[in-house]
């Protein structure tokens, strides 16, 4: 077992692992971050994405020991947890009905503010490219670019995670 102190959604856990824990597992099971889902396992699907020090990573890729001394934001940590108000890309997930059945709703909407904070305003293919490691099996990728560019056009995207 590896002592691991990890800040997760602005709380600071100190736990013990196992050495080969991947970080979704770690998220999911030792701390109940749930939002966090286990689609491929092998990082194809990005459902599993999170932020590593405000930097989007897929979670079944990285190792909970890698996380030491680092800061996640999960997708329960991306919305405002004082007053409960959604970010701007969860809202316009919503907005633009880009949810479908929801498996990969998480990561596409963390993978899509790390996008936004990178480039606050994208064009429809360049939201394309930079979504491009996470799969919808809905196929609804119309919706969730059309959300991503209404994202795009809110104050503060950049700052919610």
């Amino acid at each position: 077992m590896t002592r691991i102190s990890v800040k997760v959604d602005g709380v600071t856990y100190d736990d013990e692992v196992e050495p080969r824990t991947l970080l979704v597992h770690y998220l999911r099971e030792q701390l109940g971050k749930t939002g966090t889902l286990v689609g491929c396992d092998t990082s194809n699907c990005g459902a599993c994405t999170v932020h590593l020090d405000g930097r989007s990573v897929k979670s079944c890729n990285v190792l909970a020991v890698q996380a030491d001394g680092h800061e996640v934001t999960t997708i329960e940590g991306l919305s405002n947890p004082a007053g409960g108000a959604l970010s701007p890309v969860q809202e316009a997930f919503g907005q633009c009905h880009a949810l479908q059945c929801g498996f990969c709703t998480p990561g596409m909407i963390m993978q899509a503010t790390d996008l936004l904070r990178e480039n606050p305003d994208p064009t429809e293919d360049e939201v394309r490219v930079g979504m491009e490691g996470n799969l919808c099996r809905c196929t609804g990728y119309h919706n969730i670019v059309r959300a991503v560019l209404q994202a795009a056009g809110t104050s503060s995207v950049g700052e919610q995670a």
